[in-house]
C-alpha cells in the first residue's frame, strides 16, 4: 500500500505540514513534480486527507476544557440524531465523539472562564434534546496529544 518514499512524505507532512513543495522535495531528495503527483495520489486515495491550520485557543483566551459524557434517552428513535445535530451548532464544542457502552457521546468543550462554561451549560447544553444523564470532567493537564503516526 505504502512504499518507503510514500512513508517519507508522510512523517515530513506530519513533522512539518507548513513546508513548501519545493523544500520539502529538497527534504526527502525527489524532484517537485515527482512530489507533486506522490502528494496527489495520496490525497486521491485518502490517506492524506489535507493540511490544516491548528489554532491556539488557549492564546485566544480560553482557559477552559470540559470533557462532557453524556447518556441519552434511547427510548427516542431518533435521540442520536437530534442530539448531535443541536451539538454541532454549539460552537464551543470542539469534538463529538460517539460510543457503544454506557455513555453514548463525548463532547469536549472549551470556554473563556468557568463563568463562561457555566452560560454555554445552562443555556446550550442542558437545553439539547434526550438527555438522560450527563457527568463533567474537567481537564487540568493534557499530557499527551499527539496525532502523528509512527510510518
Amino acid at each position: 500500500m505504502l512504499d518507503d518514499l510514500d512513508r517519507r512524505i508522510l512523517r515530513h507532512m506530519q513533522a512539518t505540514p507548513e513546508k513548501s513543495i519545493p523544500d520539502l522535495a529538497d527534504a526527502i531528495r525527489v524532484t517537485t513534480s515527482r512530489l507533486t503527483r506522490r502528494l496527489e495520489k495520496l490525497k486521491e486515495s485518502g490517506v492524506m486527507r489535507g493540511q490544516c491550520a491548528k489554532v491556539g485557543w488557549h492564546n485566544l483566551g480560553y482557559a477552559v476544557e470540559v470533557s462532557l459524557r453524556v447518556t441519552l434517552d434511547k427510548t427516542q428513535s431518533r435521540a442520536f440524531d437530534d442530539f448531535i445535530a443541536a451539538a454541532r451548532e454549539i460552537p464551543e464544542v470542539l469534538e463529538i465523539q460517539t460510543f457503544l457502552g454506557q455513555v453514548d457521546v463525548r463532547l469536549s468543550i472549551i470556554a473563556r472562564d468557568m463563568e463562561h462554561y457555566q452560560e454555554i451549560y445552562r443555556a446550550k447544553v442542558l437545553t439539547m434534546p434526550h438527555i438522560a444523564d450527563i457527568e463533567a470532567l474537567m481537564l487540568v493537564a493534557r499530557i499527551k496529544s499527539d496525532e502523528s503516526l509512527p510510518l
